[in-house]
């Protein structure tokens, strides 16, 4: 009989996870049930190999990095909570 295998995600497109805290009967706030969180590709690479592709000097600074394989979009979140300004 086969094993089904959960399906992983790549490390190197889907960077942001979520995660479902505890969320207590006793407490006074409104809880937040799911928080998300990004993981950065360089923790996947290990060390860098040699003759990596590289953006072109001005994507590099628009982006943050030379290398495309090292990029993490900032996604901002546009939920605002009350109180927020």
């Amino acid at each position: 009989m086969e094993r089904s295998h959960r399906h992983q995600p790549n490390p190197f497109v889907n960077q942001e996870r979520t995660w479902y805290p505890y969320v207590s009967p006793f407490d006074p706030c409104p809880p937040l049930c799911k928080k998300t969180y990004v993981v950065p590709p360089n923790l996947f690479l290990g060390f860098q190999p040699p003759d990596l592709p590289q953006f072109p000097p001005n994507e590099a600074l628009k982006r943050g990095t030379l290398w495309p394989i090292f990029y993490s979009p900032y996604r901002k979140k546009s939920k605002r909570h009350k109180g927020d300004q």
